[in-house]
């Protein structure tokens, strides 16, 4: 089994696809043998980015009241769930969240607002505020905005942003089981219009919605294929009053099976625990993180999030550093 396990990463350091089949193998290894996996693939993430970890953090920015019906969502406006709903926050709050990003360790702050796409008033204002964000803190700045155009990706990028976030969630096949109010393909069609305005693009998935392994490979697949930047792995957390709230939780072998396939699949891709890790992956947190380079710090969109300076605890215990203001520093 270690040899076999081998043999796919070593094809995947050498730059050779690896082909579904190999794929849906990796998510079928038997528990027994999920150190073998995690030992031969962090070799990945040792050989691209060496002992690099960063943090990003996020903030809410406009939430709830969206028209769409992600089944896993609690800011669906479909679904009775206790949020509490409001419009798009001050300049002031979204520089108080960069302050905050910048005071956890963040090297990356990420702007979310909940709908299926941000207004252009609202992209007028993220802009401005993007603007005096890098005047005045050493952060990497993101946004997250659902499907917007190239016009307004190209005014953000113009103010300061460098990498959007716009995940998939899940197979183009699968999509339609939890999202009906719009289309997969307007999800990839947004992917490809932030990577033809020259800006860093961010796309993962949620794992735990009913999905199958095919669904998971084909997913690891697309990203390759697209050759994304970013992909932050989520894991789901089951919200009272959505349609999955009753979803049996991923063992944390799955788990550590998934992390390890979409890096073996996107070696040069950042693999980025987000949601759900603390939860998902229980006391296997750690070993996901021989393998990822990344992490969501500070909390995520409608939960809460480790402790704070627990991640950087992990990092020192991993012996790992911590990328803060585009550099390397030991905590």
């Amino acid at each position: 089994m270690r040899e076999k396990i081998k043999e796919i990463v070593d094809k995947s350091l050498s730059g050779k696809e690896i082909t579904k089949e190999e794929g849906l193998f990796i998510l079928s290894i038997p528990d027994e043998f999920i150190n073998d996996l995690i030992e031969e693939t962090k070799r990945i993430r040792e050989t691209i980015f060496k002992n690099e970890v960063e943090f990003c953090s996020l903030i809410n920015a406009k939430n709830g009241a969206c028209s769409e019906d992600c089944s896993f969502c609690a800011q669906s406006s479909k679904y009775p769930t206790p949020i509490n709903a409001y419009p798009l926050v001050s300049k002031k709050e979204l520089l108080e969240g960069a302050e905050k990003a910048v005071s956890i360790n963040a090297n990356r702050y990420c702007i979310v607002t909940s709908g299926r796409r941000a207004t252009e008033e609202e992209v007028e204002k993220i802009a401005e505020a993007v603007k005096e964000i890098k005047e005045k803190y050493p952060v990497k700045v993101c946004v997250s905005l659902g499907s917007i155009d190239k016009e307004a990706l190209k005014k953000l990028k113009d103010a300061g942003v460098e990498r959007v976030n716009h995940n998939l969630e899940t197979s183009e096949r699968f999509f339609s089981n939890i999202v009906t109010t719009h289309p997969w393909r307007e999800r990839y069609e947004t992917i490809k219009n932030i990577q033809e305005v020259g800006l860093s693009t961010c796309t993962g998935g949620i794992f735990g919605l009913g999905e199958t392994d095919e669904d998971i490979v084909d997913l690891a697949m697309t990203y390759r294929n697209l050759g994304v930047d970013s992909i932050p792995l989520n894991f789901l957390i089951p919200i009272p009053g959505t349609p999955l709230e009753n979803s049996n939780r991923l063992t944390p072998e799955k788990c550590l099976k998934i992390v390890a396939l979409f890096k073996i699949f996107n070696p040069e891709s950042e693999i980025r625990l987000c949601g759900g890790r603390e939860q998902n992956l229980g006391e296997y947190h750690d070993t996901a993180m021989e393998i990822a380079n990344c992490l969501m710090a500070g909390g995520y969109l409608t939960r809460a999030g480790r402790a704070p300076g627990k991640d950087e605890e992990m990092v020192k215990r991993l012996g790992r550093k911590l990328i803060k203001g585009g550099k390397q520093q030991l905590l």
